[in-house]
C-alpha cells in the first residue's frame, strides 16, 4: 500500500447513517452521544442523550469523552462533527461521525429532543430542557 492510501486508510472516520445511530442508542454499552453544534443550535433540538460540547470548546473539554465508550460526533450536516471525529480519532478515541448531522435525522423521521413546557401544580410554569 503506498504512502497516499495509507494516509487516507487512517485518517478515514466512519460515517453511521441517523437511523443506525438511532438503533445504538438503545444497545448497551451505550454509545457516547457527542453534539459539537452551538448552544442555540442544540435547543432547537437535538438527540436525546447527546451531550454538547461546541467545535470550537472540544479541545478544553476533553475530560468529559470517555475513551472507554464509543463516540459518535453530531452537528448540524455532518461538518464540524467531521472535524470533531478527526480531531478524537487522532487521539486514540473509538470515533464515528452521523453523516448529515441533525438535518438528515430530523428527515428520517427520527425523535428530536428539545425545550419542553411543563406545567407543575404550582401556577407557575417551568422550561426545562433534557
Amino acid at each position: 500500500m503506498d504512502f497516499i492510501s495509507q494516509f487516507f486508510k487512517q485518517s478515514s472516520i466512519n460515517q453511521l447513517e441517523p437511523t443506525q445511530v438511532h438503533s445504538l442508542v438503545d444497545q448497551s454499552p451505550k454509545p457516547f452521544l457527542l453534539d459539537v453544534r452551538t448552544p442555540d443550535e442544540f435547543k432547537q433540538g437535538h438527540v436525546l442523550g447527546a451531550v454538547l460540547i461546541p467545535l470550537d470548546e472540544l479541545s478544553v473539554k476533553l475530560v468529559r469523552i470517555p475513551k472507554d465508550r464509543q463516540i459518535i460526533c453530531i452537528c448540524a450536516t455532518g461538518s464540524r462533527s467531521s472535524n470533531a471525529a478527526r480531531q478524537l480519532n487522532s487521539m486514540g478515541y473509538k470515533v464515528n461521525n452521523m453523516h448529515g448531522g441533525m438535518s438528515h435525522w430530523i428527515h428520517a423521521g427520527l425523535p428530536v429532543q428539545n425545550n419542553v413546557l411543563v406545567i407543575i401544580e404550582s401556577s407557575k410554569p417551568m422550561y426545562f430542557s433534557n
